[in-house]
């Protein structure tokens, strides 16, 4: 192996880009990629807040949203707010009827003994692990010892009364009052049970009301305006129709290079390069769980066509220095050997030395990498800048700009691994096959 090759594999720009796509490679392998709504299918879910509300309000339900449905045991979900009334609930892989009971309640928890009230959804602290025995369902949880002891003076005299439990307002729960909680004696222990038609149906309720009062009520009535179910079969014909046209582009794209360049070896390396951008796109959005949906392919795809036309800047420049780097003794003009003559200078000059042409050709690359990259910087930061207030926007304000966070956030992240990672290796390659020749 020539010792050029086995520097080039040693340059440290090759060594961290070898590293990324194992650890990327592993990532994907290992975790997965999170697939979004649009391939995976699940459900959109429209809600209606009673009221317009401000931004810490919405936080509040945004959260209370989250942590229900990350308690029910949902994973892949998107809650986002649009405008100061509505919040859209997107959930990949799950069907409308899961969910739409547990987000689409306030989760207002009280009980009353007689018409006192006793308790509140406030006064829980913890709330344990449901249990089923046949048709019927228990949810212990804890109160505070201030709720424990008004229960406690409440509940004092007054055993077999029954304990109305309410979950927005309706009765889910009546058990009658023990003796030993109707002593004056506080007790931090309650429970909440009922029976169900069937032990299916009871442990649906009983994890439903586990996860209310576990996350909490909401600060705002809410109700249900919209309910959708989306299929996967549009996902798949995309995901196929994609790699389709991804393949075909690939051709396209080898033709194009292999016409103007005339070199076939240029073809590999920028194919291989728009293989590795995408390889470490899909790891970075399988390390933190990005849900890659429509909008985040069409993001990936716009970030590696960015990185074609980087390369062929790259790759225009350096060729441009190998040409200037490669004048031939019979280019002299006239004027220059004129005044060869008059120096005294009509012999053969002394040709200077190889390994002295060899260093002036290398400056000359390194000066036109340097050009081309800072085009591509440019450029870089220019198309960051228009990705970022669509970011920003979705992000914070939960427009209807939210559905082209994925477009954003998989176009900026491409960008940046290209220009720090991918782009500086073909660079390195283009000046080792121009340099050799």
């Amino acid at each position: 192996m020539r010792q050029d090759i086995i520097d080039f594999i040693k340059d440290y720009r090759v060594i961290i880009l070898i590293v990324f796509l194992i650890a990327s490679i592993a990532s994907i392998s290992i975790s997965g990629i999170t697939e979004g709504l649009d391939l995976k299918g699940g459900s959109s879910i429209q809600i209606e807040l009673q009221q317009p509300v401000n931004v810490t309000t919405m936080d509040t339900v945004i959260s209370v949203l989250n942590k229900r449905l990350d308690v029910f045991g949902v994973k892949d979900v998107q809650v986002r707010p649009s405008g100061n009334q509505s919040v859209l609930v997107e959930v990949a892989g799950v069907q409308p009827q899961d969910v739409s009971n547990l987000v689409g309640t306030p989760g207002k928890f009280d009980a009353t003994i007689g018409n006192q009230t006793v308790l509140l959804g406030s006064d829980i602290v913890t709330v344990q692990a449901y249990s089923v025995t046949g048709n019927t369902w228990q949810v212990p949880f804890t109160i505070t010892t201030t709720a424990a002891d008004n229960f406690a003076q409440a509940a004092k005299g007054k055993a077999g009364q029954p304990v109305n439990m309410y979950l927005d307002n309706n009765l889910v729960s009546s058990p009658q009052l023990d003796p030993g909680l109707a002593n004056g004696v506080p007790s931090t222990d309650v429970e909440v049970s009922g029976t169900a038609a069937s032990a299916a149906a009871a442990e649906t309720q009983a994890k439903n009301i586990q996860t209310i009062l576990q996350s909490g009520s909401l600060p705002v009535q809410v109700s249900i305006e919209g309910v959708s179910s989306v299929s996967a079969e549009l996902g798949t014909e995309f995901v196929n129709g994609a790699l389709i046209a991804g393949f075909a582009a690939l051709l396209v794209i080898s033709a194009v290079i292999l016409f103007r360049y005339r070199t076939p070896i240029l073809v590999l390396p920028i194919i291989f390069t728009s293989l590795a951008e995408l390889v470490l796109i899909l790891g970075v959005a399988s390390i933190i769980h990005w849900n890659i949906d429509l909008a985040a392919i069409a993001g990936i795809i716009a970030a590696i066509g960015t990185g074609v036309d980087d390369q062929i800047i790259i790759t225009d420049e350096v060729l441009k220095g190998n040409r200037d780097f490669n004048v031939k003794p019979n280019q002299k003009s006239r004027r220059s050997k004129k005044a060869d003559k008059k120096r005294g200078k009509g012999k053969k000059a002394k040709s200077e030395p190889k390994k002295v042409k060899v260093s002036r050709r290398i400056s000359g690359f390194r000066l036109r990498i340097r050009s081309a990259f800072f085009i591509i910087y440019a450029s870089a930061a220019t198309l960051i800048a228009a990705m970022l207030p669509i970011a920003y926007v979705g992000f914070a304000t939960g427009s209807g700009l939210g559905v082209l966070v994925g477009f954003a956030f998989t176009t900026i992240v491409g960008v940046l691994i290209g220009i720090f990672i991918t782009r500086p290796v073909y660079a390195k390659f283009v000046e080792l096959l121009v340099g050799t020749n």
